[in-house]
């Protein structure tokens, strides 16, 4: 069976820099070799940001060095694609809850049928919209 997650950033980046932050839980699908964990374009975006910002300098110099250390992972990069925009558009918003790059990172876990990875309270209230989610409760 084909067993396909989303990582949001958050999760990313803990796998990547944070390990501690990843529940037992989270932890047992990240080592399950049977699974496959894709990464949004939309995530490397997001970390780039917060790396020129001046977060992460620790782990990396330049924004240019998260794109290089996301593909020595065995996560595979996900691309932003015309369907996902369209679920996008018609996504209902949860008060509160106005991060452009989270929606776009539910909106491709909805159309592409995946469950999504997330430490993000304000993603379990998109389920009625057909988000499949796995709580990462830190």
């Amino acid at each position: 069976m084909d067993r396909r997650y989303l990582l949001d950033t958050n999760v990313v980046l803990f796998a990547l820099v944070e390990q501690d932050e990843i529940s037992h839980y989270v932890r047992g699908f990240l080592e399950d070799y049977n699974n496959l964990f894709y990464v949004s374009v939309v995530s490397i975006q997001e970390i780039a940001l917060l790396v020129n910002g001046g977060k992460f300098h620790k782990v990396w110099k330049t924004a240019a060095e998260v794109l290089p250390a996301v593909e020595a992972t065995n996560y595979q990069l996900l691309p932003l694609k015309r369907e996902h925009i369209i679920t996008y558009t018609s996504l209902q918003h949860v008060q509160g809850h106005n991060d452009p790059f989270d929606h776009t990172i539910i909106s491709q876990a909805i159309s592409e049928r995946m469950t999504l990875i997330s430490s993000d309270h304000k993603f379990k209230d998109y389920a009625n919209q057909k988000l499949t989610l796995i709580f990462n409760k830190r």
